[in-house]
């Protein structure tokens, strides 16, 4: 009789998920928090610019999660696609750490960046729909927690590296500064992999059907080839923004046109389920405009116009680097995710949770305090500086948002969409965040500075202009997530009718 092992308990299989993408957003924020700020101080581009161009860059790196879901469910494995997504991701991380300052380079970097975060993140995400799958209680709370590693991840990183440069460029030359800030993204995936080895047997059990066999020749080389290519696109993509435009317009049109062939060929059982899914991805569209602010606007904003200074009563604090206001969000949603876990489990065993879709309209609420709160801190500034504080309050609503918002955009996927497309349609939902990326650029290029504008008096009023009309545009996203209630209401209930199936009768020729 073979000795079976024991069971691994789901907190284990989550925590080994959990810890790998938490070293894998410290590689990527650490990159996110200075990328911005380097083309414009390094490289030279007008801010209006270098928006357009994260922002493109953005979009590809949420775009291409919906080809790697794929070759999780149909080619190599959900595992072995998250792990490949990772050393691949350390190698794109490792190029920005070389010295040069050839734009080309740049984009080459970016797009092993783009490649390796589509084969990552959508594997990831569907290993913990998978080891939770059917306990709708846990489903909401793990997800929440498993953002949470995003940010303590992102946490450390956006305040290392904009330190690390600050540090090694004062020391041994600006230029050796930034790239050593790159290359500290690239050991953190490479601790996050050394982690993995050794915890890997956690998730044996969880993964896709190809996982279980090893990989056909054809198919790596197919993923090999089109990885190459995909990398190539990307570079050619970020050096020409009418053809990047266009390919953020063609996907969110292909996005709507497979939401729509699904909802008409699937199930009439599951239809309810992926409309369901649809209204609360269009309005995760709308929240990630505000999102792309944080890299873009607000970074440029705490360049100009933010006293850096933290003051106490009088007190001298601390004194900031600007970037690192950007880890205001992550300090944030490291403090408010767990609160916010304890409320979900304690409605939850009484049956009295917020539905998915009421979360959305909470959160939209938060988002248009915070970006309110930073017009409000003009009108207390000294020489065109807001305090610092007024930044703090301002990230803290917003997170809070975030967290009711994009860290639930998985479990809404999870929870509505048939398990057979789960990877798919995780890739799906990270491409329409990567539409709404560069549409978040586009908007922030409405307080672009120009380069013949250095007074802070001057630009004050130009960035607190933008933030209160997202203020109102939140306020607007608000009325239309409450009007909905009704329809996700009915929606929710005619899916969750649909999961009760009949037990089937037991033959004989089953055993």
């Amino acid at each position: 009789m073979a000795i079976q092992n024991p069971p691994v308990s789901q907190t284990k299989s989550f925590s080994t998920v959990f810890l790998i993408e938490m070293w894998e957003r410290f590689g990527f924020y650490g990159m996110q928090v200075l990328m911005v700020t380097y083309m414009v101080k390094k490289l030279g581009f007008a801010e209006a610019d270098s928006n357009l161009v994260w922002g493109a860059a953005a979009a590809l790196i949420y775009a291409t999660p919906a080809i790697g879901g794929w070759i999780g469910d149909k080619f190599l494995g959900t595992r072995r696609t998250m792990l490949t997504g990772a050393v691949v991701l350390m190698i794109g991380y490792a190029m920005l750490w070389v010295p040069t300052n050839n734009a080309i380079f740049l984009y080459l970097a970016l797009g092993v960046i783009v490649l390796g975060n589509g084969l990552f993140k959508p594997n990831a995400g569907n290993l913990v729909r998978k080891i939770y799958e059917g306990d709708e209680v846990k489903i909401d709370s793990a997800f929440t927690i498993y953002y949470m590693a995003v940010n303590v991840g992102s946490t450390i990183s956006m305040l290392l590296t904009p330190w690390i440069r600050d540090y090694v460029g004062e020391h041994y030359g600006d230029a050796l500064g930034w790239h050593t800030a790159f290359g500290v993204c690239s050991i953190g995936l490479i601790l996050g992999l050394i982690n993995y080895f050794f915890m890997r047997h956690t998730l044996a059990h969880i993964g896709s059907t190809p996982d279980e066999t090893r990989p056909p020749v054809k198919n790596v080389l197919g993923v090999l080839v089109g990885g190459l290519a995909i990398i190539g696109v990307s570079a050619l993509i970020l050096q020409n923004q009418t053809v990047a435009q266009w390919c953020v317009y063609i996907a969110g049109v292909v996005i709507l046109g497979i939401f729509a062939y699904l909802i008409r060929s699937v199930e009439p059982g599951e239809r309810a389920g992926l409309v369901a899914a649809l209204v609360l991805t269009v309005q995760t569209i709308a929240f990630f405009i505000f999102y792309q602010q944080m890299s873009t606007s607000l970074n440029l904003f705490a360049q100009r116009n933010v006293d850096l200074s933290f003051d106490l009563f009088g007190i001298h604090l601390l004194t900031w680097i600007p970037e690192q206001f950007q880890s205001l969000n992550a300090i944030w949603i490291v403090i408010l995710s767990p609160i916010l876990v304890w409320l979900y489990n304690t409605l939850g065993r009484h049956g009295k949770d917020f539905s998915v879709a009421a979360k959305f309209a909470l959160g939209f609420v938060a988002v248009a305090a915070g970006f309110f709160m930073y017009g409000l801190g003009a009108h207390s500034a000294v020489d065109g500086k807001i305090s610092s504080w007024y930044m703090v309050w301002g990230y803290g609503a917003y997170s809070l948002g975030e967290i009711l918002v994009s860290g639930l955009g998985l479990a809404m996927i999870a929870r509505y969409v048939p398990a057979r497309m789960g990877g798919f349609m995780m890739g799906a939902y990270y491409v329409a965040v990567g539409v709404a990326q560069y549409m978040g650029s586009v908007v922030a290029n409405y307080a672009a500075i120009p380069d013949n504008i250095t007074d802070p008096l001057q630009s004050l009023p130009v960035y607190t202009s933008l933030f209160n009309k997202l203020g109102f545009v939140g306020v607007g996203c608000t009325v239309v997530a409450v009007l909905m209630l009704p329809l996700m209401r009915k929606l929710s209930l005619d899916h969750a009718l649909a999961d009760v199936q009949p037990v089937p009768p037991v033959h004989n020729e089953d055993y």
